[in-house]
């Protein structure tokens, strides 16, 4: 045997050589030729956004005092090598990766770049012996009551988003598909583990969340076990151990009532963004029938003012807030200690974008940013190190006690975690692009490099203060004169909406895009000024139950709310004066605690101040009451 032919054969040549070609040869692939449903929008190229003022405050607070800052990236990793200290503990350092990965497709921070290149080569010293990076020894796995598919998930998804959006690195593919063959040859039908016997929850339903990370991976590999394994959780398993929570939902079952006493939010949305990933590629649109109906269920049935969705009173006390119940209508409910989980808030608008994707549905964006300005940035801590597990509508807004642990002196949880995710998931949304044209969906001051439908570049520089007003100016900089159409979203909320293009009206509906397809040139300019008149929202609780009636006050997408910090009667009845839903209210500058809205609200006596809900700062035990107990 000649040399060559000893080389090829080792084992050598075939791990640290022929298998990274491969790899590489593999992702050389169109993704998108092994979907049948093409999507309506479609994201812009990584740094093509770039946002100021509003968001990227919070954005940049976040990097800087969390990803860069606290996040103890040594000791997640320590995980996979020692164990688990309480169960599903391996999830954090995905979490915490995704973020940071996607935050550095949006800033190309080279400081971020070095810090996540050196934790996925650090986690990939982690690798047993059969392929798996887990927390649980080969002789545990798989590891139900630990949590050990649900951490393989969070290990599939930070390296899925490191690949994509940092670097691929052909070892770090490798490491994605022998974590997903391990899984493969573990669980399955008998004589393998089925998934539904694996989990910590009552029904399990977190194991088979496993199908967005697979089915993304499906997409990058081709490989036909991928698809086969996903097509075992959707079509035979169903999600949960003794619910088939995806019939559930094509059922029309309101969120609350599927999977039985184990409604978990989180969770189940997580399994259906990879539902929506499964219809892409099967383009069965029985699939499309039950994630669409899960969605408008959570609209009517779960989502509140701030956006958010889950409670613990009165259907599921025993899931901490975390559970859906019916918390649409129950909001008001004084029982409620804890609501809104974050990672449920980041969890439903990362549904909605898929749904956004998709469809090109806009009450998709209206959710997501009726859940940024208010459910998210209100979660957020001011210095930017961490998210509230919970909030609190009337009460002491923000909790931080949750599932979770002190990591390195650091105490991390699945929340503060995820709420980074939130924020790094604006810039994806905000500008995006269809077959015609850009499509501006948040009105947040900055700029995007999109393409026109001839696949030129145009620039698009916002100019704004929005939302604290609702004057929007878009210049528009096409390279030449082209046809195209712009689609602008209008929010449902703004009833008198006023759009021009250089000066000339154009009709709009409210809760639609308005298309504007015309010759663009440079120098173009498309002025929109949004419906940013108060209104007063009803208790949907109170309809239904004598002495519970409370209201509610918005601006344009921020809710408002009276707090302990400036206000001594903040939980006090009143009677708000208003007309045909809307208040003339009166608008301040003077703030000495830096809220970024200052409202005053007439009443039947005299005028009371609210701010905005997000930025108050509960953390020091203020309350804020956001539903204002009615006056008699």
């Amino acid at each position: 045997m000649n040399l060559f032919v000893k080389l090829c054969c080792s084992t050598f040549y075939i791990k640290s050589i022929l298998l990274p070609i491969l790899c590489i040869a593999i992702c050389t692939g169109k993704a998108e030729d092994r979907v049948k449903i093409k999507d309506q929008f479609m994201p812009l190229p990584d740094n093509s956004v770039h946002l100021n003022g509003y968001f990227e405050n919070y954005i940049q607070n976040s990097i800087t005092h969390w990803n860069l800052g606290v996040v103890p990236y040594s000791a997640l990793v320590e995980k996979f090598r020692t164990g688990r200290s309480f169960f599903a503990q391996g999830e954090m350092w995905g979490k915490a990766v995704r973020s940071g990965c996607m935050f550095y497709a949006y800033t190309q921070n080279p400081e971020l770049k070095k810090t996540l290149k050196a934790t996925v080569s650090d986690l990939l010293t982690t690798k047993r012996a059969n392929g798996s990076i887990s927390c649980s020894e080969i002789a545990k796995q798989p590891d139900g009551p630990g949590g050990d598919l649900w951490e393989r998930k969070y290990v599939l998804l930070g390296l899925d988003q490191y690949y994509m959006q940092v670097e691929k690195d052909p070892a770090v593919l490798k490491a994605m598909i022998d974590q997903a063959d391990c899984m493969v040859t573990q669980i399955g039908p008998s004589p393998k583990i089925r998934i539904i016997d694996q989990g910590w929850s009552p029904n399990h339903i977190e194991s088979s969340t496993v199908l967005e990370p697979i089915m993304r991976l499906y997409k990058l590999t081709g490989y036909k076990r991928y698809l086969d394994f996903a097509r075992y959780i959707v079509e035979i398993e169903g999600g949960a151990k003794g619910f088939n929570i995806i019939e559930d939902a094509y059922n029309n079952v309101v969120p609350e009532k599927i999977g039985g006493v184990y409604p978990k939010a989180y969770e189940m949305m997580s399994l259906f963004e990879g539902l929506v990933e499964y219809y892409r590629v099967t383009g069965n649109e029985h699939w499309k029938q039950s994630f669409m109906n899960l969605y408008h269920n959570i609209i009517a049935n779960e989502i509140t003012i701030i956006g958010n969705g889950g409670g613990d009173q009165p259907y599921h006390p025993a899931v901490a807030g975390e559970g859906w119940d019916n918390t649409a209508f129950e909001q008001t409910n004084p029982d409620i200690k804890r609501m809104m989980e974050t990672c449920v808030g980041v969890t439903w608008m990362k549904l909605c974008s898929q749904i956004l994707r998709l469809t090109g549905d806009p009450s998709t964006v209206d959710m997501i940013e009726k859940y940024a300005y208010n459910g998210l940035i209100g979660a957020m801590k001011p210095s930017g190190d961490g998210f509230s597990y919970v909030n609190l509508l009337n009460g002491v807004k923000t909790n931080p006690e949750g599932w979770g642990g002190m990591v390195e002196g650091v105490y991390v949880t699945c929340c503060n975690l995820n709420g980074p995710m939130g924020l790094a998931y604006l810039p994806y949304i905000a500008v995006m692009n269809s077959a015609s044209g850009p499509v501006i969906n948040l009105y947040n001051a900055g700029s995007a490099t999109a393409l026109t439908a001839g696949k030129k570049n145009v620039r698009l520089d916002i100019s704004t203060e929005y939302p604290l007003s609702g004057d929007v100016v878009v210049s528009v900089t096409p390279k030449n004169p082209e046809k195209f159409t712009i689609r602008l979203r209008i929010p449902e909320w703004s009833k008198s909406t006023v759009l021009k293009v250089n000066g000339e009206a154009v009709s709009v509906v409210p809760g639609n895009y308005a298309a504007i397809a015309r010759k663009w040139s440079a120098g173009d300019k498309i002025t929109l000024s949004l419906d940013m008149r108060c209104r007063v929202i009803n208790s949907l609780r109170g309809s239904n139950r004598a002495g519970d009636n409370f209201q509610a006050v918005v601006r344009g997408p921020i809710v408002l709310a009276r707090e302990e910090n400036t206000d001594k009667n903040f939980n006090q009845p009143v009677t708000i004066q208003s007309k045909d839903g809307y208040v003339e209210a009166v608008s301040e500058t003077s703030n000495t605690l830096n809220n970024k809205l200052l409202v005053k609200i007439p009443t039947n006596d005299g005028f009371i101040r609210m701010v905005d809900y997000g930025s108050v700062d509960s953390w020091s035990g203020k309350r804020v009451f956001t539903w204002l107990p009615m006056g008699k």
